[in-house]
């Protein structure tokens, strides 16, 4: 039901759940039934909206702990997945900051290999896409 409102709902109805919803992103992104719903929200979140349940991810510090938790989790990797598809340049470039550093940890866990394997494919496509900009100025 909240999916089909979030995927098919009117703009005031998806932020209505959204807002109900922040706060409790990473406790509902390990559950499996509630990480499709916050799947959903980041797929059809204004980018406002994206960017606040990004920030909730991240944490207060740089520690990193609710991203670093949700990475190893069996349903909420895939969450932390679709904000690395959903998410602008200048998120991606954070995030991608924040999880390098726990690349080499994640590949012991099972659920982490999902998320090194996205952020390798990220990388590559990245620095073909710099350098095709190098390449080709005028195409930026």
């Amino acid at each position: 039901m909240l999916q089909h409102v979030l995927e098919h709902g009117k703009p005031h109805e998806r932020s209505a759940i959204i807002k109900k919803l922040t706060g409790q992103i990473v406790q509902m992104s390990q559950q499996k039934f509630a990480s499709n719903v916050i799947e959903k929200c980041l797929t059809f979140g204004t980018p406002a909206e994206r960017q606040a349940l990004v920030d909730e991810m991240l944490g207060t510090t740089d520690e990193n702990e609710p991203l670093q938790a949700m990475m190893k989790d069996q349903f909420a990797n895939y969450v932390v997945q679709k904000v690395l598809e959903t998410c602008d340049d200048q998120q991606l470039e954070l995030i991608l900051n924040r999880i390098k550093v726990h690349l080499n940890a994640l590949k012991k866990y099972t659920y982490g290999k999902h998320i090194v394997a996205r952020v390798e494919k990220l990388v590559a496509a990245g620095e073909r896409r710099i350098s095709f900009l190098t390449l080709h100025p005028a195409a930026a």
